[in-house]
């Protein structure tokens, strides 16, 4: 099965088409205001409208309010929700979207009783665990503490690079990759090569499998 990519955190819409053209699966918009990369209603309309058939677009929230991504929702074409906070499964459900739940991952966390409490979840998406941050550290996590057995689609995000994607790839198996920090020029600004070789990489990696 051919590992898709995701990439987060655009914030303009050159760059969503430059990720568009090189293959991307998805792109992330991040709805959460101490973000560097979080995007403004306008920014993300526009990059949504911009893009062509078949690449998602998915909507990253931290412990939001219901009326605030609802509003979200209703001026931008979003295909699926991400969460990144505390949400509890219910909260997760109430908006007619797929969504993904975020984990952040340390040796306690117990990943099949949350792929048993979010089971009609699109995915786990794993990150690195940062005191005070809800993702997008940039850091890499132990691999190892993630199952082999998945009852979910395994997202895997923290510290990826066109460098790493493929070892990730190889390691985990997961249904995808999610970088962020890893393909660009600056927060927010993406690297067209970068986001490039990133795709490469992890598409040659998969056909080695």
């Amino acid at each position: 099965m051919r590992t898709r990519v995701k990439i987060c955190g655009f914030t303009r819409v050159d760059d969503a088409l430059d990720a568009a053209g090189l293959g991307v699966d998805a792109i992330g918009l991040v709805f959460y205001p101490p973000s560097p990369r979080h995007v403004e209603i306008g920014a993300a309309a526009a990059i949504a409208r911009a893009l062509p058939a078949f690449v998602s677009v998915v909507g990253l929230f931290v412990d939001a309010e219901p009326d605030w991504i609802r509003s979200v929702l209703g001026q931008v074409r979003i295909d699926c929700l991400q969460f990144h906070g505390d949400e509890t499964p219910e909260a997760c459900r109430i908006y007619d979207k797929s969504y993904i739940k975020a984990v952040r991952m340390r040796p306690e966390i117990d990943l099949d009783g949350l792929q048993r409490q979010y089971p009609d979840a699109a995915g786990l998406l794993l990150d690195a665990y940062h005191p005070g941050l809800p993702g997008g550290s940039g850091q890499r996590f132990d691999w190892e503490l993630i199952p082999t057995a998945r009852q979910l689609p395994v997202i895997l995000a923290g510290g990826l690079t066109p460098d790493n994607a493929g070892d990730a790839v190889r390691a985990v198996r997961p249904y995808a990759l999610d970088v962020s920090s890893g393909v660009e020029a600056g927060k927010g600004v993406k690297d067209a090569a970068k986001m490039a070789d990133f795709i490469r990489t992890t598409n040659l990696a998969t056909l080695e499998l």
